[in-house]
């Protein structure tokens, strides 16, 4: 039995059990963790817009060092190549293309946990920090809820929200992103209705101020969905929005063209109150690689891309939201 079939069956017992937990799955499935809730800071800290495992204490520490080595855009540029080859051929549609961005900082990654503002929050000790402005799913008395989010812009751009939303790569890649995950949603739930399309949230940053572009999607559960709490997650993984479409064909894509280890990066993080569920995609994300911390970041490649602006895209999500 595989880590990720035994994590799948623990969520369950514990969902049929309505025994609140806390579970975390890399983008892989290979090493997924699960939590008692009442346990789950020991090593885990963790918030949701309605929950949380600490005291969010003011603090003084502010980021006073902030410097980035991303990969070099020719190394960039001949992934972005390959995956254009492949949508050429057919082979994919959509794929999040992602790379590694090293950083130093005043702050260690507790520091950048405590003073980050997201909806989401994520330390796992030692390990990395997310602050994640993206839904994974929702379930809340019975409904369950997705938001993909799809297309990112510089706030101070004069008419940002507007050009953004009026982009046609931005578009096409929204549109394909919702289908997708309204083919996920409909392997788990019945009446699976896009609720809202296109709206913009505003994000402010460490060295500037963003727009980012989501929909919503919702679908009915079954009665008892809690006795397979853990079959409904893992059914929808990887998540579409991280991945891309068709889901399985791109995934073998990535494994060749990003060239190394996303780990958490893009998985799973959720929390079980013992009826209602709410997570988030493991994005915006640091992580400690042998003492050198690693900012992972990218974006959506369709047949409209540009690799300059994809690069400048996958740059601009290096950063730690303040407020």
């Amino acid at each position: 039995m595989t880590q990720a079939e035994k994590i799948r069956k623990q969520m369950n017992n514990y969902g049929s059990k309505k025994h609140p937990f806390v579970f975390l799955i890399d983008f892989l499935m290979q090493e997924p963790q699960i939590f008692d809730f009442y346990r789950s800071s020991e090593i885990l800290r963790w918030q949701t817009p309605e929950a949380g495992n600490f005291d969010n204490t003011s603090t003084n520490i502010s980021i006073n060092k902030w410097e980035t080595k991303p990969v070099g855009f020719d190394w960039f540029k001949n992934g972005f190549k390959q995956v254009m080859e492949h949508i050429h051929n057919g082979d994919t549609y959509l794929l999040n293309y992602t790379q590694p961005t090293e950083i130093k900082t005043n702050l260690c990654l507790d520091e950048i946990f405590q003073i980050s503002k997201a909806p989401y929050k994520v330390y796992l000790k030692n390990k990395f920090v997310c602050f994640s402005p993206e839904t994974f799913v929702k379930i809340t008395d019975g409904k369950i809820f997705s938001f993909p989010m799809k297309g990112t812009i510089d706030a101070d751009i004069e008419n940002a929200d507007k050009i953004i939303l009026s982009d046609s790569k931005e578009l096409a890649e929204h549109n394909t992103i919702v289908d997708l995950i309204r083919n996920d949603l409909s392997m788990v739930s019945g009446n699976v209705v896009v609720d809202k399309f296109r709206f913009l949230s505003h994000i402010q940053t460490n060295n500037r101020n963003l727009w980012q572009v989501s929909s919503q999607i919702s679908g009915d559960l079954p009665k008892h969905y809690n006795n397979n709490i853990g079959d409904i997650i893992f059914k929808m993984l990887p998540a579409g929005s991280i991945s891309g479409a068709p889901k399985t064909k791109t995934l073998e894509i990535i494994s060749k063209v990003e060239n190394y280890n996303r780990g958490y990066y893009t998985g799973v993080f959720g929390y079980f109150d013992g009826k209602n569920l709410d997570s988030c995609v493991i994005i915006r994300y640091i992580e400690n690689i042998n003492g050198q911390l690693v900012y992972k970041s990218g974006g959506g490649i369709t047949f409209l891309s540009d690799a300059e602006k994809e690069y400048a895209e996958m740059l601009k999500k290096v950063y730690v939201p303040l407020g």
